[in-house]
C-alpha cells in the first residue's frame, strides 16, 4: 500500500486581504492551488476541509490538475493603426530626453508616415510585412528622386516601428533591420570658413544688414561674431541671456543643451571682446533678457536667422569679395558652418583637442577632431592672419598682396581690431 497523501494549507497575511492556498503532492510532482480570500468568504477550516477533499481524490486517483485556459491569440494589427498610435506615444514620450517631440520633429515624422510610409503600408497586417515589400519600398523611393538621406530616414522610421512591434509580440524579427537595406550616401560635405578675409568679409556684410534694419541695431552682426568666436550651437545662442556674458571676466556661459556636456563656460576670445558690448550697449537690456530676441522680446526663429541674418550678409559679403577680386564665401554655409570655423580657428592658432573639446560641449575629442577640425588655408601667410583674427587684429582691405605677419614691419597701422571688419563702401 502506497503512502497516504499529504498538504498543507498555506495563508498569506502580507497583504490587506488574507489569502488561502493549498500545496500537496500528486501525480509525481508537488502542486499549488489557490483556494480564495477571507474577502471572498475563505477562512482556513474551510480551507483544510477542501485539502482534505482533494488529498482523499489523490489516494483514489481521481485527482486531475485543473484544465489552463488557452488565451484568445492576441489579433496583430495593421501598420496603421499601430503606427498612429508609436507616432502618439513619441509625441509625448519621445526627443532625445523623453519629454516629447518639437513641433518641428513631431511635424518631421507625420511627413515621413503619412506621406511616404503609410501610402505603402497602411493596410498590410505587421506580420506580414517582409523583407522583399522594405526593398521594394527602399527601391521605389529612389525612383521618386528622394536623397540617400532621405530615403535612410524613412527606413529608420519604419525599423524603429517595427522594433516596438517585436517587444510586444506582434512580429517575430524585424524585417527593416540591417545595413544592407540602407542607402551608401556620398560623405557630406560639411562648409565653414577657412580664410581671415573671409570671416572679417561675413561680419561686415552682417554690420550692412544692421544698417538696413530698423530695430536692435547691431544684433546681426554680434549674433553672427558669438556663432563664429564662441562655437555655440544654433539653440544656444539664441537662448543666450545677458546675464550669461561676463565681459568684465571674458566669459559666456551656456546653462543648457543638446548633451550632458553641453552645460559649460566659454572664454572669450579677443575677436569677440567688442561685439556683444557694442550690442548692449544699444539694447540697454535687463540681465533676464534675451541676448538675440525680436523686437517683442521673443525668441528669434532659426530660419528667421538663416533667412534674414545669414543670407543677406553672405550675399553683401560676396559683393564686397568679388570687388575686390577675391574669391567668394563657401557655398552652403549654416549657423553650424560657424561652429566649425571656430573650432577650426582654435586649432589653427594651437589649441589642444581637448580645450577645443571643452569649449565646444562635446563629449568625446574624437567627435571634435573627426567632424569638427578643418583645414585652413596656409597660403601666402594665412596662419598668422589667422592668429592676427583671432587676437582682435585683421586686415583693413581685401587685397590679396598685402604683406602677412611674417613680412609685416610692425607697422600696427595695417591692422586694426576685428570689430572694425572691412570697410564698407
Amino acid at each position: 500500500m502506497g503512502r497516504p497523501a499529504t498538504g498543507t494549507v498555506l495563508e498569506d497575511k502580507r497583504k490587506r486581504d488574507t489569502t488561502f492556498a493549498l500545496r500537496f503532492s500528486a501525480l509525481g510532482r508537488k502542486r499549488y492551488q489557490r483556494f480564495g480570500r477571507r474577502s471572498e468568504g475563505c477562512d482556513r477550516a474551510r480551507a483544510q476541509t477542501e485539502l482534505d477533499n482533494v488529498l482523499a481524490d489523490v489516494s483514489r486517483g481521481l485527482w486531475r490538475p485543473p484544465a489552463v485556459k488557452l488565451e484568445t491569440p492576441q489579433e496583430v494589427p495593421s501598420f496603421h493603426r499601430f503606427a498612429t498610435g508609436w507616432l502618439a506615444s513619441q509625441a509625448t514620450e519621445g526627443g532625445r530626453r523623453g519629454r516629447g517631440l518639437t513641433e518641428a520633429a513631431r511635424a518631421d515624422l507625420e511627413w515621413r508616415l503619412s506621406k511616404q510610409l503609410l501610402k505603402t503600408f497602411a493596410s498590410i497586417r505587421l506580420d506580414q510585412i517582409s523583407i522583399e515589400d522594405v526593398d521594394a519600398f527602399r527601391r521605389a523611393k529612389v525612383r521618386e528622386g528622394l536623397s540617400p538621406r532621405s530615403v535612410n530616414k524613412l527606413l529608420s522610421t519604419l525599423c524603429a516601428i517595427l522594433d516596438l512591434a517585436c517587444e510586444y509580440g506582434h512580429v517575430q524579427r524585424n524585417v527593416a533591420h540591417g545595413k544592407r537595406r540602407r542607402i551608401k550616401a556620398e560623405p557630406t560635405q560639411r562648409s565653414y570658413i577657412n580664410r581671415a578675409d573671409h570671416l572679417a568679409a561675413l561680419l561686415a556684410g552682417a554690420s550692412k544688414v544692421d544698417a538696413d534694419a530698423r530695430l536692435r541695431p547691431g544684433q546681426r552682426r554680434a549674433l553672427l561674431a558669438v556663432l563664429a568666436f564662441a562655437g555655440l550651437r544654433h539653440g544656444e545662442a539664441l537662448a543666450l541671456r545677458w546675464g550669461d556674458i561676463n565681459l568684465a571676466h571674458g566669459t559666456i556661459s551656456v546653462r543648457d543643451g543638446k548633451t550632458v556636456t553641453a552645460a559649460r563656460m566659454i572664454y572669450i576670445v579677443p575677436a569677440l571682446r567688442d561685439e556683444p558690448s557694442s550690442h548692449k550697449a544699444s539694447v540697454k537690456p535687463e540681465p533676464q533678457e534675451l541676448v538675440f530676441a525680436t523686437s517683442h522680446g521673443k525668441p528669434l526663429g532659426a530660419s528667421n536667422v538663416r533667412r534674414r541674418i545669414l543670407g543677406p550678409a553672405i550675399k553683401h559679403a560676396n559683393q564686397q569679395l568679388t570687388k575686390s577680386k577675391v574669391q567668394p564665401l563657401p557655398d552652403g554655409l549654416t549657423p553650424q558652418s560657424l561652429r566649425r570655423t571656430f573650432a577650426s580657428l582654435l586649432f589653427a592658432v594651437g589649441e589642444s583637442p581637448v580645450y577645443v573639446k571643452g569649449q565646444l560641449g562635446h563629449t568625446d575629442a574624437t567627435l571634435t577632431l573627426n567632424y569638427y577640425a578643418k583645414e585652413m588655408d596656409r597660403r601666402d601667410g594665412e596662419p598668422e592672419r589667422l592668429k592676427a583674427l583671432v587676437e582682435g587684429r585683421v586686415w583693413t582691405h581685401l587685397d590679396s598682396k598685402a604683406p602677412d605677419a611674417a613680412t609685416s614691419t610692425g607697422d600696427e597701422d595695417t591692422l586694426e581690431p576685428v570689430n572694425s571688419g572691412i570697410s564698407p563702401e
